[in-house]
C-alpha cells in the first residue's frame, strides 16, 4: 500500500487523503481507518468535507501547520475541524457553531480532542466571542449564508494575524439560487477584492460538492 505526503500532516493514500489519527481507534464520523507501518490514518472523505474536496480537486494553498492556531467558522458537529485537529495536533481550533443541537456532537468530539474549543455563537457578530480567542494563522469560514463573504470578512479583520490565510468555501446556491454560480463566483471575488483581500487561488469543488468553491485569501492591513 502506497502513502504519500501531500502536505504537512496530509497524506495520499491508494488515491484518498488521510490524517493521522489523534486518538487512535477511535472514529468520529464512521470514517474509515487504516493501519500502516505502526501508525494509524482517517481516510478523510471528500463528500463529507469541503476541505478534503479541495485537495483532491488540486488545492495548492495549504497553511495549516502543526502548531496552527485556527478559527472554523460553521464548524457544525465536527467533521472537518477533527480533520484539522489531527494535522495541528499542537495548535487549537476555535470552533464557531450557531446550531445548539451540533454545538452538543461538537462539544462531546472536545472532550477527546482537547486542542477543539467549541463556541456556541453567531459567526456574523465576531466581536461575540472576542474575549475567548486570540488572533489566529488561520480562517477558515463553511457558512451557507447570503452574507457569508461579509462575515468572513469581518472575522478576517478582527481576528488574522498579519500573515495570516484565510479560506471561504462559497456556497452559490445559498446567496442567489436565480444566478448562474459562476456569476456569483465571480461577484463574490470581485467583492473581497473590493475590500482589500487578495485572492491566492480559486478551487471548483465539484464533483464533491456543487456550485460550490474554494477561495483562499489574505489581507492587507
Amino acid at each position: 500500500m502506497k502513502i504519500t505526503q501531500k502536505f504537512n500532516g496530509v497524506y495520499e493514500i491508494d488515491g484518498n487523503v488521510a490524517t493521522e489519527n489523534l486518538n487512535k481507534g477511535i472514529k468520529v464520523y464512521g470514517e474509515r481507518l487504516m493501519e500502516i507501518e505502526g501508525k494509524e490514518y482517517r481516510i478523510w472523505d471528500p463528500r463529507r468535507s469541503k476541505l478534503a474536496a479541495a485537495i483532491l480537486n488540486g488545492l495548492e494553498t495549504f497553511p495549516f501547520k502543526e502548531d496552527s492556531k485556527v478559527l472554523y467558522l460553521g464548524a457544525s458537529a465536527g467533521t472537518t475541524p477533527s480533520h484539522i485537529s489531527d494535522i495541528s495536533k499542537k495548535g487549537l481550533i476555535y470552533c464557531v457553531e450557531f446550531s445548539p443541537r451540533m454545538m452538543r456532537k461538537l462539544a462531546d468530539l472536545s472532550r477527546e480532542r482537547k486542542n477543539l474549543i467549541p463556541i456556541l455563537d453567531n459567526a456574523t457578530k465576531p466581536k461575540n466571542y472576542m474575549n475567548l480567542l486570540q488572533k489566529v494563522d488561520v480562517i477558515y469560514s463553511d457558512v451557507a449564508q447570503p452574507n457569508q463573504s461579509e462575515l468572513f470578512m469581518d472575522n478576517m479583520r478582527l481576528y488574522s494575524k498579519k500573515d495570516g490565510i484565510g479560506i471561504l468555501m462559497i456556497k452559490a446556491r445559498s446567496i442567489d439560487v436565480t444566478k448562474a454560480p459562476n456569476k456569483i463566483f465571480k461577484e463574490e471575488e470581485s467583492k473581497l477584492k473590493t475590500h482589500g483581500f487578495r485572492v491566492i487561488e480559486k478551487v471548483k469543488l465539484e464533483p464533491y460538492e456543487k456550485d460550490h468553491m474554494a477561495f483562499v485569501c489574505e489581507f492587507s492591513f
